[in-house]
């Protein structure tokens, strides 16, 4: 029996290629295409909703779906630790619904990711790089702040890192005392480095996108996940056994 999927944001780029995913499997089927014209109420009848919208309507997208009972998976930036939190208490109780946000769909991405959050531990000084295309109208990216977040929990008891000069602009938007310095420019699809500077060595870890065809194994990933999604699920990371190193 296939599942009924409504992609909100359905123009847009990823909008666009979840869509061609869901056409071309035999698990899914789509049944509502929206765009920014577009009622809420065309995504009723879907078992889930798809979100790649933009990070001011991604709230409304999300509040509506789980209101009417559609799980709903969520590509959008800009879904801060406050506002994940605030998701959580909206939906405390409500067995019957789920959310997946998945800040980046990369399985590479997301291991740079965790593999920042181990190395947090053992450096003082530690700084993010992103660059995106042109076209990507927030920053710091949502992988960024993901990243950001997790180095500071992982730290937990150590404290901040340790980023001189934060009160001058140019050294960029601290998450969780990470400093975050975004590039936004053409010739470029995704990149993320994570810098650790320690006595007398430097380890980056890079994560670089060439091709929109690298979020597909995640999209499939987080696709499945989200038909018996309860609760709020946040990142890839929590849908894949790292600890083996398989899904």
């Amino acid at each position: 029996m296939t599942t009924k999927v409504a992609v909100v944001g359905a123009t847009g780029k990823m909008g666009q290629l979840v869509s061609r995913i869901i056409d071309a499997s035999n698990e899914y089927e789509l049944v509502a295409s929206l765009d920014s014209k577009d009622p809420l109420s065309d995504m009723l009848g879907a078992q889930i909703a798809v979100d790649f919208t933009l990070p001011s309507a991604s709230q409304g997208v999300v509040d509506y779906a789980i209101t009417h009972g559609i799980n709903v998976l969520v590509g959008t930036s800009g879904w801060s630790s406050e506002r994940v939190a605030s998701l959580e208490r909206k939906i405390t109780g409500n067995l019957a619904v789920g959310v997946i946000i998945v800040p980046n769909f990369s399985v590479g991405s997301m291991l740079v990711t965790a593999f920042s959050a181990m190395a947090a531990r053992f450096y003082e000084s530690i700084e993010i790089i992103e660059a995106h295309h042109a076209g990507k109208v927030d920053s710091p990216s949502g992988t960024a702040v993901r990243t950001a977040e997790l180095i500071g929990i992982a730290r937990g008891e150590l404290g901040p890192v340790a980023a001189p000069h934060t009160d001058q602009r140019a050294r960029g938007q601290q998450v969780s005392s990470v400093p975050i310095h975004s590039l936004r420019m053409q010739g470029i699809v995704a990149r993320q480095d994570v810098v650790f500077g320690g006595n007398g060595e430097v380890v980056t870890l890079r994560h670089e996108t060439s091709s929109p065809a690298s979020y597909e194994p995640g999209i499939m990933l987080a696709l499945a996940a989200t038909r018996t999604a309860r609760g709020v699920i946040v990142g890839l990371d929590k849908l894949i056994d790292l600890s083996q190193g398989t899904a």
